[in-house]
C-alpha cells in the first residue's frame, strides 16, 4: 500500500508543481510546493484512506480475517459506506500540514542551492540531509493529529466486533480531550519512534526520487 500511494503522491506533486508555473529559480514563485503538497497529499489520503483504515484495524485489535470481514459488515449496517472514511479528517489534518511543511523547506533548500551553484543538478547529500531534517520537522508539528487519527480508527475496535455502534466526538474535542487528560505527553504520545521512523523515511524517498528524476532525465537527453 505504501508504494503506489508514494508514487502516486510524489507523480501528482511533481505535474501540479511545474502546472503551477514553479520555478526553482525564480523565488517568487515558491509558495507553489506548498499549494501543490496539499493538493497531491489530499488526493493520495482519500484514495488510500480506506485501505489504512483496514491495515489500522487488523493490527490494533489483532482480527482475523473473518472478523474483519464481520466489522465492515457491521460497519456498513450501522453508518453505511461512509464508515471507510472515518479517520479522513484526522488524516488530512496531519498529512495537509505536513505535506506542505515538508516540500516547503525542501525545495526552499533545493533552490538556494541550486542558485547558488548556477547548476540545474542537486547535490545528493544535501538532498539527503534536506530530507531528514525537513521530515522531522513537520513529523514533530503534525505529531498531535497522528495521535488523534489512530484513536479515531480504533474506535471501530471492541465496538464493531460486538455489533455495537458508537458515537464519534469531532477531531478538535478529540483533541481537547486528550489534552485535558494528561497535556501535551498525550499530544505527543509517541514522539521518538514516529521521528526514528520519518527522518530516514523521507530522506530515503526524496534521495531516490531525485536520483531517479536525474537518470530518466539523462537517458531522455541521450536519446534525444
Amino acid at each position: 500500500m505504501s508504494i503506489p500511494s508514494t508514487v502516486i503522491y510524489f507523480t501528482a506533486y511533481d505535474r501540479i508543481k511545474y502546472r503551477l508555473g514553479y520555478d526553482e529559480h525564480d523565488t517568487s514563485t515558491c509558495h507553489v510546493p506548498v499549494a501543490a503538497g496539499i493538493l497531491a497529499r489530499a488526493l493520495a489520503v482519500v484514495l488510500f484512506n480506506p485501505l489504512e483504515l483496514l491495515r489500522t484495524k487488523m493490527q490494533s485489535s489483532r482480527l482475523s480475517y473473518f472478523q474483519l470481514k464481520e466489522a465492515i459488515k457491521i460497519s456498513i449496517g450501522n453508518n453505511g459506506l461512509v464508515f471507510v472514511m472515518k479517520g479522513l479528517g484526522p488524516s488530512l489534518l496531519r498529512d495537509i500540514p505536513f505535506s506542505a511543511i515538508y516540500w516547503f523547506g525542501y525545495e526552499f533548500t533545493k533552490s538556494y542551492q541550486m542558485r547558488h551553484y548556477h547548476t540545474t543538478d542537486v547535490n545528493l547529500i544535501l538532498t539527503f540531509a534536506s530530507g531528514a531534517v525537513c521530515g522531522s520537522l513537520a513529523a514533530l508539528l503534525t505529531l498531535p493529529f497522528d495521535v488523534v487519527k489512530t484513536h479515531r480508527q480504533i474506535e471501530l475496535g471492541e465496538a464493531q466486533v460486538a455489533g455495537t455502534s458508537k458515537k464519534l466526538v469531532s477531531t478538535w474535542a478529540l483533541l481537547r480531550e486528550l489534552y485535558g487528560k494528561r497535556g501535551f505527553t498525550a499530544l505527543y504520545a509517541g514522539v521518538v519512534p514516529r521521528m526514528i521512523k520519518i527522518a530516514p523515511a523521507c530522506a530515503i524517498m526524496i534521495t531516490t526520487y531525485e536520483c531517479s528524476k536525474s537518470f530518466f532525465r539523462s537517458q531522455n537527453r541521450e536519446m534525444q
